[in-house]
């Protein structure tokens, strides 16, 4: 059984050139036909976050306490990573949905369709993290040794999202509904997640609401891209917490897997 869950990660490492060449596609095919084309996919979510800031900055006068900085700076460095799970989530779990002619080829390797959704949700995440950098650098903040750090975040969110794609896409194609119960799950995470609201002025060190909502996997993200950018503080320097996001995201990969192997079987027949 483990030989067959580790083939995976090694079906879609052989097949790397037709994920890229697929990812690419992706992005280019999905905002084809409008008079912006791609542009849209940068467009939505900087009006997001102009939305947000303007909302908590102006409207709610929110500020980031004894932090020091802009309230934009601590909300881009949060939401960004959002961005790129919900988008790889959504993407990757109706990937096999999408992309339903090649499933039905008995040939093709399904199990680099979900990746490519992830790829093609990176594209944009770069982007928007050398957005990040170059507003940064416009309030005076210039890049350090410790943004190396979202190479291994970036890393830490790829990882995890595919192991929840590869569970996700396997039961959509039987439950439609894992859809809209995903979607709801996205629109309640983003509020849950230390991303509109500042979590060193609302939870103290010591609180069980805190080390609750640290569980939550993104939340170990969120607050490691901050780390980068506004706390300057490595991810070794908290090791059992990275250790329980890394097992976390060890058994979400596995078992994902696990089910794609069992279901792979049915998905043409039922598509």
């Amino acid at each position: 059984m483990l030989k067959k869950l580790f083939s995976l990660p090694a079906e879609v490492y052989q097949n790397r050139r037709l994920v890229l060449k697929l990812a690419k596609n992706d992005f280019k095919t999905k905002y084809a036909g409008s008079y912006l084309g791609i542009v849209w996919a940068f467009i939505q979510p900087i009006v997001t976050i102009l939305v947000y800031w303007f909302v908590f900055s102006v409207g709610f006068r929110a500020d980031t306490g004894d932090l020091g900085i802009p309230f934009v700076l601590y909300l881009v460095a949060g939401i960004v990573p959002w961005f790129f799970f919900q988008d790889a989530l959504n993407g990757g779990t109706n990937a096999l949905l999408e992309y339903n002619y090649l499933v039905k080829k008995v040939v093709f390797k399904i199990s680099v369709l979900p990746i490519v959704k992830i790829v093609s949700a990176a594209f944009v995440h770069v982007f928007f993290v050398a957005f990040i950098i170059l507003l940064y650098i416009f309030y005076g903040r210039f890049p350090d040794f410790y943004y190396l750090q979202l190479v291994y975040y970036s890393g830490c969110l790829f990882v995890l999202v595919l192991g929840l794609c590869y569970m996700t896409c396997s039961v959509v194609v039987f439950f439609r509904d894992l859809t809209q119960i995903i979607n709801i799950a996205l629109q309640v995470g983003i509020w849950l997640t230390p991303i509109m609201w500042v979590s060193e002025n609302v939870l103290g060190p010591d609180s069980l609401l805190g080390k609750i909502l640290k569980l939550n996997p993104i939340y170990y993200v969120v607050s490691g891209y901050r780390d980068a950018f506004i706390f300057k503080e490595w991810f070794w320097e908290h090791p059992w917490w990275t250790l329980y996001f890394w097992v976390f995201t060890a058994v979400c990969f596995l078992f994902g897997g696990w089910v794609f192997k069992r279901l792979k079987i049915h998905f043409a027949d039922v598509l």
